[in-house]
C-alpha cells in the first residue's frame, strides 16, 4: 500500500469535521480506502458513502462483515481489515492517536508507517500526534482544525437532575445497565450503546435517541470514537476503567475524546460528572476545555515482517525489538497468546509441516475472542478449527458444514434475557468471522448469509429486550407530545382504566386516581393533569351511581374501611358518641366539593342505618323513658359497653343492687343477667360483633383494631398478648387456654349450678357437648373458671354386669348403679324393668366378669376452689365453738362461690332483720355475744350444709329479695371494741324463726 502521494495529518479536537472532510476528499478520487477504529463507525461511514455514490461501488469490510461489489471503488473498513496492496488513490486512517493504545496501538502504528495512497494519504486524529507523525512520516503536512462549538465544564449533577439530550458514560456492562435502569424509573427511559453491540442493534438504539423517543443515552466509551449524535451534555459516572489487565484512571485526552461528543456542529456542549465520580481537577478541566494535552511520546509497535518458517520463528519475529525511539514493542495481544498456546499442543505441532501451515495457524489465532472466554477454552476452539482447515479432519480442508450448522443452530434462539441474547450474539460473531475468511467454509456465500441472518435476528431480539427493560414506551410517547405542546387526549373505560393518547397511565379506584408506578417521572404531574381532565365527568357520573346504590353493595371492614363492592371509598372516624361514628370519604381533590359531599352523605347514611339495624335493641333500651333509677344507670353502662358487660368491675355493685323491678325492666329489652356477663344475646351475632369491635376501637383511638373471631366457634384460643377486654367485646370469656362464647358459658353455668360444687361433681356429656371440648380441655376450662379438677380412673362396668347388682331392689324404686355411668352421666335402673336372674347364673356371670380383663375409664371430679381475695392478717385465737353455738359474726362471704342472678341470703340470715348490734339468736340456748366477739377467722361456707351460690337453683331466691345487699355492700363500721359487761337476759326463741326449726332438727340427730 505504498505510494508516492502527499501525506496530510488533519489534527484537532472532536467536532471539527475531520471524518467528514476525509470522506469528501476520498470521493474526489477514483478509488479510496478509509480505515476506522470501530465496526459501528465503519457501518455509519459506509451508509453515508452509499448514500452519495450508491452501493455498487462501495465495499464494507470488517472482521464480521464483508460486502464487496464487483466494481468496488471505495473501501470502508476497520483499521485491522484494511486491504493491502490494492493501489488505491486515496488512503485515510481515522483516530490515529490510537497508536498509543496498549491493546490495538500496534495496528494503527503499522498503518501510520506503511499505509499510503497513490495520490493522497490522510491521518485524522488528535493534535497530540503532530510530533509523532512528523517523525515517522517525513514530508507530511499537518493542519489543525478548530472545534465548531464551545465545550464547558458544569461540575457534578445527580442523574435525577440531568438535562435532556444527555449521555451518561459508564465503563462496564453492569454500570451501564444500572444507570439505564435508574433513568428508566426517573426519566422514562434511555437508549443503550456499547461497543459489543451489533451494528443493527446499535443503530436501532441510536434511532430511539435521535428520533426523540428518549432523551437520554447511556453508553460506554465507544461513543468517543466518532459517533455523531445530537448530544448536549456528557456526564461521566466514573473516571476509571479496566483496560484488560488492570483498573486505571482515564487520561485527560481520553476524557476529552468522550466529552467532545457534546455539542453538535455549532451548538455548544457541556460535560461533567455524576454518581460516585469525583469532580475533575481544575488542571484537567483547563486541558479539556482548551484542547491542550501532553504530546504522544511513544507508539505501540509490533514487527510486521513475519517469518513463517516455523512456529518458533514466527513467535520470535513477533517479539522482535525496535531501535526507533518513537516506538515501543507492544505487549502480547490475544493473537500472540493464542499462538503460543496452540503451538505448544502436540496435536497442533505435528500439523505444522510447512510455512503455509504456520501462516494458516497464525490466521486462525487472529480470530478475536468475542465470547470473552478463558484462554484455555478459546484455544480449544481455535485448535478444533485449525484441525478442520489442515485437511485431516472430517471436513477435508474446510470447516464441516454439518458441524458448523449444529454450532449455529444452538445459537439461533431469541428467547432469554439481555445477558443470554448478548452471549449468543458474541458466539455468532465468531462464526461470522470464520465465514468471512476465504476458503475456510464450503459455500461461503450461504454461510455468510446464514450467519448474518442469525446475527440480525439476535440483534433485533437484543434491541427489543433493551427497549423493554430500559425504555418506558408509554412515557416516551407522552413526553414527545408534551414537548410538541399538544393537548393530550385522555379516556376512561368501563373498567376504570385511564389512558392518555392511547397509553395506559393509571386506574380509577373508587373516587381516587391511582397513577401507574412506572409513570413517576418529572412530568408525572402534567400527565396527572391530563388524566384528571378526562376524569372530571367520570367522577360526577360515578358519584351519582354511588349515591343511588343500595346498602347491600356497601360494607365495612374490620379495620374501619368503607367499601363499595371491592373498591375502598372511605373510612370510619371517631364521632361524638360510640355508636355515632363519622366518615371520611376517599375522593381526589380534583373531583370537586360537590362530588366529595355526595360521597360523604351516602357513606354516613349507610353506617347510620347499619348501626341502627344491628344495635336496635340497645338503642331502644337507651330511649326507654320509663326506666329510671339504678336500672337506667345499668342501661347506660350497657350502651357504653355496646351490649356486652362483664359482671366484675365497676358495674358489679350496680347490678347487685338492682331490685326485682329494675331487673324486669331490663329483661324486657333482652338483657340477660348471667353469672359472668350481663349482655344482650341478640348482639352476639357475627354482624353485630364485627361492628361492635370497630365502633369500640374507633372510640378508643386504637391504631390497629381487633378482628372478630370466625362465626360458629364455641371456643377460641386465649392468647396472652390479646387484652381480656377484646375477648369480651368479641362475645367470649377467657378461661384457661381457651375463651368460651358468653352464651354457652352461661348455659354451662346453669348445668353446674345444679351440682354440688363443694362435694364435687363429674363432667356430663351435656357439658362437653356445650363446649365442644374433650375431657382434658374441659378440665382446663373449669380451672380457668375457678374450679379444681381431680383426675381419676375406675373400672368400666358393662351394662349386663350392672343388672346383677340390682336384683334385690324393691319394686318401683330407682337404684343408682355403681359403674354403669357412661362419660360421667348419672344413670338409674328400675328394678321392675330388670329380668330376674337365677342365683347360679349370677354367680357364673360374676366369676366371668372377674376373670375378664378390667377396662378403665378416665373421669374428672370438680370442686369449687376460688382464689382468696387478699392475704389475711394474723388473728388472736378463739376457743373452739361447742355444738349448737351460734354462727360466728366474722364469717366471710368470699368463701362461697359467686351467687347467680336473683340469689340472696335467706331471710332469716339477713342482718337487716335484727337491730344493729343485737346478737343473733343462739341455737340450743346459747347466750348472746357482745358485739365484736364473734370469731372472725371462721367462714360462712364452713358451716354444715353450706354451698356456693352456683349450687343453688334459680328458685332459691328472687331478685331484690335482699334489700341491704351483702356484707361488702355495707358501710364500714369502724374499729371493733370488746367490752366486759354482764350478759344480756336470754330471750325466748321465736317459733317462726327458721333457726328454731334447724335447732330442733339438730337436737334430734
Amino acid at each position: 500500500m505504498n505510494g508516492t502521494g502527499r501525506v496530510m495529518a488533519v489534527l484537532g479536537p472532536t467536532n471539527t469535521g475531520k471524518t467528514h472532510f476525509a470522506i469528501e476528499r476520498m470521493l474526489t478520487h477514483r478509488t479510496g480506502v478509509i480505515g476506522l477504529p470501530l465496526r459501528l463507525l465503519a457501518r455509519e461511514v459506509y451508509d453515508r458513502v452509499v448514500a452519495k455514490v450508491g452501493p455498487s461501488v462501495v465495499a464494507l469490510v470488517t472482521g464480521e462483515e464483508r460486502i464487496v461489489p464487483e466494481r468496488t471503488q471505495y473501501w470502508v473498513c476497520t483499521v485491522e481489515a484494511m486491504p493491502q496492496g490494492i493501489g488505491a488513490d486515496f488512503v485515510a486512517v481515522d483516530e490515529i492517536q490510537l497508536c498509543a493504545d496498549p491493546e490495538r496501538g500496534h495496528v494503527f502504528t503499522d498503518r501510520l508507517l506503511h499505509a499510503r495512497g497513490l495520490l493522497e494519504t490522510m491521518f485524522l486524529g488528535a493534535d497530540t500526534m503532530r510530533g509523532a507523525i512528523a517523525a515517522l512520516a517525513p514530508g507530511s503536512i499537518s493542519t489543525r482544525r478548530e472545534r465548531f462549538s464551545k465545550l464547558s465544564y458544569t461540575g457534578a449533577k445527580k442523574i435525577s437532575r440531568m438535562p435532556e439530550r444527555s449521555a451518561i458514560v459508564g465503563f462496564s456492562v453492569e454500570n451501564v445497565y444500572a444507570i439505564a435502569e435508574l433513568i428508566r424509573r426517573q426519566k422514562g427511559g434511555c437508549a443503550v450503546v456499547m461497543g459489543a453491540l451489533s451494528p443493527r442493534t446499535r443503530n436501532a438504539q441510536v434511532a430511539l435517541y435521535q428520533n426523540g423517543d428518549v432523551d437520554y443515552l447511556v453508553a460506554t466509551d465507544a461513543i468517543g470514537m466518532g459517533l455523531n449524535l445530537d448530544i448536549k451534555h456528557v456526564a461521566f459516572s466514573s473516571t476509571a476503567k479496566f483496560d484488560g489487565r488492570r483498573m486505571r484512571q482515564l487520561w485527560p485526552q481520553e476524557l476529552a475524546q468522550i466529552a467532545g461528543r457534546a455539542g453538535r456542529h455549532t451548538e455548544d456542549g457541556t460535560f461533567g460528572v455524576t454518581g460516585e465520580a469525583r469532580p475533575f481537577d481544575e488542571e484537567v478541566v483547563e486541558q479539556i476545555e482548551g484542547h491542550r494535552f501532553q504530546p504522544v511520546k511513544k507508539l505501540m509497535w509490533r514487527n510486521a515482517d513475519l517469518d513463517f518458517g516455523s512456529a518458533e520463528r514466527l513467535i520470535r519475529s513477533l517479539e522482535a525489538p525496535t531501535s526507533n525511539d518513537w516506538l515501543s514493542r507492544a505487549r502480547d495481544a490475544d493473537d500472540v497468546v493464542a499462538l503460543k498456546t496452540l503451538s505448544a499442543m502436540p496435536e497442533v505441532q505435528e500439523k505444522l509441516t510447512g510455512p503455509k501451515r504456520v501462516q494458516l495457524l497464525w490466521d486462525v489465532c487472529r480470530i478475536p475472542d468475542f465470547r470473552s472466554a478463558s484462554e484455555t477454552e478459546h484455544a480449544t476452539l481455535l485448535a478444533r478449527i485449525f484441525d478442520f482447515l489442515v485437511g485431516r479432519g472430517i471436513g477435508g480442508g474446510r470447516v464441516p458444514s454439518d458441524w458448523l450448522a449444529k454450532s449455529i443452530s444452538r445459537i439461533d434462539r431469541t428467547d432469554g434475557d439481555i445477558d443470554a441474547i448478548s452471549k449468543r450474539l458474541a458466539y455468532i460473531r465468531t462464526w461470522t468471522y470464520v465465514a468471512q475468511r476465504k476458503n475456510w467454509v464450503e459455500d461461503e456465500s450461504h454461510w455468510r448469509d446464514e450467519t448474518r441472518a442469525v446475527e440480525d435476528r439476535l440483534s433485533d431480539a437484543l434491541h427489543q429486550r433493551l427497549t423493554q427493560r430500559f425504555v418506558d414506551r408509554r412515557t416516551s410517547v407522552l413526553l414527545r407530545r408534551l414537548k410538541q405542546k399538544e393537548d393530550l387526549v385522555a379516556e376512561v373505560n368501563d373498567k376504570g382504566e385511564v389512558t392518555v393518547e392511547g397509553e395506559f397511565v393509571g386506574r380509577l379506584e373508587g373516587f381516587r386516581f391511582q397513577q401507574d408506578a412506572s409513570a413517576s417521572t418529572d412530568e408525572a404531574r402534567t400527565l396527572r393533569q391530563a388524566a384528571m381532565a378526562a376524569l372530571k365527568p367520570e367522577f360526577s357520573l360515578r358519584a351519582d351511581r354511588f349515591y343511588n346504590a343500595p346498602d347491600t353493595e356497601m360494607d365495612f371492614t374490620e379495620q374501619g374501611g368503607l367499601m363499595w363492592g371491592n373498591l375502598a371509598v372511605g373510612k370510619l372516624v371517631k364521632g361524638a358518641d360510640v355508636m355515632k361514628p363519622s366518615v371520611e370519604p376517599f375522593v381526589d381533590e380534583e373531583a370537586g366539593f360537590d362530588v366529595t359531599e355526595k360521597v360523604r352523605r351516602r357513606l354516613q347514611h349507610f353506617i347510620d342505618r347499619k348501626t341502627a339495624a344491628l344495635f336496635e335493641p340497645l338503642l331502644a333500651m337507651g330511649r326507654d323513658e320509663a326506666m329510671a333509677g339504678l336500672a337506667r344507670g345499668v342501661a347506660f353502662r350497657l350502651v357504653e359497653a355496646l351490649g356486652v358487660m362483664p359482671r366484675e368491675g365497676g358495674a358489679a355493685e350496680d347490678v347487685k343492687a338492682l331490685d326485682q323491678e329494675g331487673r324486669s325492666a331490663l329483661r324486657k329489652h333482652g338483657v340477660r343477667f348471667g353469672q359472668y356477663t350481663v349482655f344482650l344475646p341478640i348482639l352476639l351475632k357475627p354482624a353485630a360483633t364485627r361492628l361492635r369491635l370497630v365502633l369500640w376501637s374507633l372510640y378508643h383511638d386504637l391504631s390497629e383494631f381487633p378482628e372478630s373471631p370466625p362465626p360458629g366457634l364455641v371456643t377460641i384460643p386465649n392468647l396472652a398478648d390479646v387484652p381480656r377486654g377484646h375477648y369480651t367485646l368479641a362475645g367470649y370469656h377467657p378461661a384457661g387456654a381457651r375463651a368460651i362464647r358468653i352464651d354457652m358459658l352461661e348455659r354451662l353455668a346453669d348445668l353446674i349450678r345444679a351440682k354440688d360444687s363443694r362435694a364435687g361433681f363429674e363432667a356430663t356429656p351435656e357439658m362437653l357437648s356445650i363446649t365442644g371440648m374433650t375431657l382434658e380441655q374441659f378440665a382446663d376450662l373449669m380451672a380457668g373458671l375457678g374450679y379444681k379438677g381431680e383426675k381419676g380412673e375406675r373400672p368400666k362396668v358393662k351394662p349386663e354386669a350392672a343388672a346383677v347388682v340390682v336384683e334385690a331392689a324393691p319394686e318401683g324404686e330407682a337404684v343408682p348403679v355403681d359403674g354403669a355411668v357412661a362419660d360421667g352421666e348419672a344413670a338409674e335402673v328400675v328394678a321392675t324393668e330388670v329380668a330376674p336372674v337365677e342365683p347360679e347364673a349370677a354367680t357364673e356371670q360374676a366369676e366371668a366378669a372377674l376373670a375378664a380383663p378390667v377396662e378403665t375409664e378416665v373421669f374428672y371430679s370438680f370442686t369449687w376452689a376460688p382464689k382468696p381475695r387478699f392475704e389475711r392478717k394474723p388473728r388472736f385465737e378463739r376457743p373452739a365453738r361447742t355444738e349448737g353455738e351460734g354462727k360466728p359474726r366474722g364469717e366471710r362471704r368470699g368463701d362461697r362461690g359467686p351467687r347467680a342472678e336473683g340469689e340472696g341470703k335467706p331471710q332469716g340470715e339477713r342482718r337487716g332483720d335484727r337491730p344493729r348490734g343485737e346478737a343473733k339468736p343462739a341455737e340450743g340456748g346459747q347466750a348472746e355475744r357482745p358485739q365484736g366477739e364473734a370469731p372472725q377467722g371462721e367462714r360462712r361456707g364452713d358451716r354444715k350444709g353450706g354451698r356456693p351460690h352456683h349450687d343453688r337453683k334459680d328458685g332459691d331466691r328472687k331478685d331484690g329479695d335482699r334489700k341491704g345487699g351483702d356484707r361488702n355492700d355495707r358501710k364500714p363500721q369502724g374499729a371493733k371494741t370488746f367490752e366486759s359487761r354482764p350478759p344480756r337476759p336470754e330471750k325466748p326463741i321465736d317459733p317462726d324463726n327458721p333457726f328454731a326449726v334447724l335447732a330442733a332438727l339438730k337436737g334430734k340427730v
